[in-house]
């Protein structure tokens, strides 16, 4: 018997018949990543229910030398999930809301809790949890804090680690580190939480975690403008944070592309505007303030960037399901794509006032590479963050475009490197950028990196091959 089936077996006796999983018919779901890119070949899957099944499982493989990757809600896009003869360690029973307490404005949460539950909780208990994203309605906690997950509130709110008081991780080792702390303040030594926030499951494994609470919004005011170009809606957010203040929660850019492909290709979706337009933003203010101030607000900014020539045109939701119609267009782009064939994605962050640089001098570099490629822009543009997708041309073989993948990547990378910017903003390296962590990062990090990976798991045994 090998140590790997021994190991199996250890398992399967501890956690019982709802704590594994191996029949190869079910194991689809935990080998194939979200966009399907990825695909693993894992054969056994245990599924903890606590932390301490968390640990035994860990210190069985520790002992055995069996290696691990932890596993989340799967919606990752870089491989950081893939297993091949790795045994999976999955979150997705941790599935918990421990304590909310609405003084102290902190929830305890196990790490498998889909963030939509989250969030529900929050405003359940009268507050805002507001970590937000795409795929909110399947994604895990653990995986959103192994990430450092941005989504469309960071202008505000800042990235997922800026919204955790406290971890409990289980180590390679198998030990547990009990940070579960709703503290903040607490300047006692090293804060380390964060070699964990970010680190992909590579240094351990999160069970749960304190997440910070806030105040319940009480207005909110919604619009997508439509503009003439990306300098008009760079010209618009300087505008915005001029005259809105921090009220400012989110400011998504869409370009044609994006906002037709949504429409085109989502049912429910429409396009708000009669005419067609070369950019949109949209834009939403909150305030936890009763009252209508918000709502004159957003209605002045609008009327001094149209007397400005910044802006074509705009639409102000005038209720919930206006709102929720106008978000939807957004969040509908990246599986609306698919419907016009393969596409290569990139996840950049670039200082923002390099922005509308970075986009003409992109377009120019994919349209050099790969004539009729069709730039799908949107993204996070408050805070920098921009997923620059690109569609297959009309007409082109898919995978004949997706062979391109390093030709369009490698010289768009080198612009984002000349802009002091980031190839990989919220999504994480996982297996498909661990090349470009080593090209673009200074040697001095990388090897802090690996020294800090070679102390706290030496033997190699968790999530090995991704990030380093």
């Amino acid at each position: 018997m090998t140590d790997r089936q021994s190991v199996i077996d250890k398992i399967k006796n501890e956690l019982g018949t709802q704590g594994y999983v191996d029949d190869p018919s079910a194991l689809d779901k935990y080998n194939i990543e979200a966009r399907g890119l990825y695909r693993g070949h894992a054969t056994f899957v245990a599924r903890p229910g606590s932390t301490e099944e968390v640990a035994f499982v860990v210190k069985t493989c520790a002992d055995a030398g069996v290696p691990m990757v932890p596993l989340g809600g799967h919606t990752g896009l870089v491989g950081g999930g893939i297993a091949e003869e790795e045994i999976i360690v999955s979150t997705e029973r941790l599935n918990k809301i421990f304590d909310i307490d609405t003084l102290n404005g902190t929830m305890t949460v196990g790490a498998g809790c889909i963030l939509a539950d989250i969030q529900n909780a929050a405003d359940d208990a009268g507050k805002l949890f507001p970590l937000s994203l795409a795929a909110e309605g399947s994604c895990r906690i653990g995986g959103n804090l192994s990430t450092n997950a941005g989504g469309t509130n960071v202008l505000r709110y800042g990235n997922a680690r800026e919204l955790v008081l406290g971890l409990e991780v289980v180590l390679p080792t198998g030990e547990i580190m009990n940070g579960l702390r709703g503290l903040r303040k607490d300047n006692t030594g090293y804060d380390m939480k964060h070699l964990f926030m970010g680190a992909e499951g590579t240094l351990g494994i999160i069970t749960a975690a304190v997440l910070k609470l806030f105040p319940k919004p009480n207005q909110t005011e919604t619009a997508l403008i439509a503009l003439e170009n990306p300098d008009s809606v760079m010209k618009l957010f300087g505008r915005a944070t001029g005259m809105v203040g921090d009220t400012l929660t989110a400011f998504e850019y869409m370009n044609r592309n994006s906002l037709w492909v949504s429409c085109e290709y989502t049912e429910g979706v429409r396009d708000p505007f009669e005419d067609e337009h070369p950019a949109y933003v949209l834009m939403e203010l909150t305030s936890p303030r009763a009252g209508t101030d918000l709502r004159d607000a957003i209605e002045k900014l609008l009327e001094e960037a149209f007397e400005a020539g910044d802006v074509v045109d705009a639409v102000i939701a005038e209720s919930g399901q206006q709102r929720h119609d106008i978000w939807h267009i957004r969040e509908a782009i990246s599986d609306a794509q698919k419907g016009e064939g393969a596409s290569i994605k990139n996840d950049l962050s670039i200082p923002i006032s390099k922005v509308t640089d970075f986009i003409a001098k992109a377009d120019a570099i994919c349209e050099r590479v790969v004539p009729g490629i069709r730039p799908m822009t949107f993204g996070h543009i408050g805070d920098g963050n921009l997923h620059y997708n690109l569609t297959q041309p009309k007409g082109m073989e898919g995978q004949a475009f997706l062979d391109k993948w390093h030709d369009v990547t490698d010289p768009l990378n080198d612009l984002v490197e000349e802009m002091n910017g980031s190839f990989s903003a919220e999504h994480g390296i996982g297996r498909m950028k661990r090349d470009e962590l080593v090209r673009y990062s200074p040697p001095v990090e990388i090897e802090l990196m690996r020294k800090i990976k070679a102390v706290i798991d030496p033997s190699g045994i968790m999530n090995p091959g991704k990030v380093l």
